[in-house]
């Protein structure tokens, strides 16, 4: 057993069943979860659970080892060590890509409002139903199509409505953004390929031109949805301390009927998700 699979073991022992929503009336001769348990939680396979545990499997990926961080109720902390131990150490030469587990229990508790979280240069990493419900689904769009400042210079506006002014001012925002993101992660070769295709647009070599550099902050934005018509929203960006991940909290704008549709697409719209 190497260091990883002496963690794995260990997390998973320490873990009680009720804690993670598992019914603990079965007798066990040893405490926590068991290694179905945790597969299932995980949503890999018993059999790979018993490679890691054992030091057999090769290096689990991210996303692998994001997934046995939520199924066991890891801290930061603790996720940032196993990801040291597979393999994955953060460079900070990098934008950073993995969303901690604070930050996804976060998400899993605003199920009310559509929400997403993007990376420092505005890539999509993750969102909720209601987002998907709102916006489209975005799996069904390759990963450079998940970027808002791609779309939004490349022509992909999505359902999304703004005024020209609105349009702009985003536009602007954005940039600056991005701007303040190549002196963060400098030598990045992800930024410099991003910025070299997005030089390819007019409106982006204009804005870039200006060297602005800030914060994106919030936007206005209508969702012309095809079932339930216009919802007026506010976006409001909410910035990780050390990650620069960037979660997007859409909300009602005041004054609109956006909270009914909102309400409306969470009973319904989901359903009609999961049927197409």
């Amino acid at each position: 057993m190497n260091q990883l699979g002496a963690a794995v073991r260990a997390w998973r022992g320490r873990t009680e069943p009720a804690t993670v929503g598992l019914p603990a009336n079965s007798p066990r001769r040893v405490p926590g979860l068991r290694r179905g348990e945790l597969a299932m939680l995980a949503g890999i396979s018993v059999e790979y659970v018993v490679r890691i545990e054992q030091g057999r499997a090769p290096t689990p990926s991210a996303q692998v080892c994001a997934a046995l961080a939520r199924a066991l109720r890891l801290t930061d902390e603790e996720q940032a060590h196993l990801l040291r131990l597979a393999g994955h150490a953060a460079d900070p030469d990098r934008v950073p890509r993995i969303i901690p587990e604070s930050l996804q229990r976060v998400m899993d508790q605003l199920t009310a409002s559509p929400l997403a979280v993007h990376d420092a240069t505005w890539a999509l990493l993750a969102w909720n139903p209601l987002f998907a419900a709102v916006f489209g689904d975005p799996s069904a769009y390759r990963p450079d199509e998940r970027h808002i400042l791609i779309r939004q210079f490349e022509g992909g506006f999505g359902r999304a409505r703004q005024t020209p002014a609105e349009r702009a001012a985003f536009e602007e925002s954005l940039v600056a953004d991005l701007r303040a993101t190549t002196s963060r992660y400098p030598n990045d070769p992800s930024i410099a390929a991003l910025i070299t295709r997005l030089r390819r647009s007019p409106r982006f070599r204009e804005l870039w031109a200006l060297r602005s550099v800030a914060d994106h902050h919030s936007a206005t934005k209508v969702i012309e949805h095809p079932e339930v018509g216009d919802i007026a929203l506010d976006s409001n960006v909410l910035t990780t301390q050390g990650s620069n991940l960037r979660l997007v909290v859409y909300t009602p704008r005041a004054g609109t009927d956006a909270r009914g549709k909102l309400d409306l697409l969470t009973a319904i719209g989901l359903q009609q998700l999961s049927r197409t």
